[in-house]
């Protein structure tokens, strides 16, 4: 295999990397430098905020999604939506 095929290969990995990444949030699609502030919004409802934001940021940073209100909305972001506890309950706030 030549350089410019073994480049072409890796551009194009890459590429197909950053699309399904893109891609995972949906709708509600954050950068996760931006998961603090929209986790904040997500849990600026709740009396336990610190875990609430502990939790709504693990999950955005998984789902590169936060759902928009305070409550509800979740299929806005399915991943967010479908992550679960260890006892099969809903993760995210």
């Amino acid at each position: 295999m030549g350089k410019f095929q073994f480049y072409f290969l890796l551009v194009l990995v890459a590429s197909m990397a950053i699309i399904q990444l893109s891609s995972a949030g949906g709708e509600g699609s954050v950068p996760v430098e931006e998961c603090p502030s929209a986790c904040s919004v997500r849990c600026s409802a709740t009396h336990h905020r610190g875990n609430c934001m502990d939790v709504c940021q693990d999950c955005c940073g998984k789902c590169l999604c936060v759902p928009s209100g305070t409550v509800g909305n979740k299929d806005e972001c399915p991943c967010y939506r479908d992550l679960k506890t260890k006892y099969g309950t809903p993760k995210c706030p």
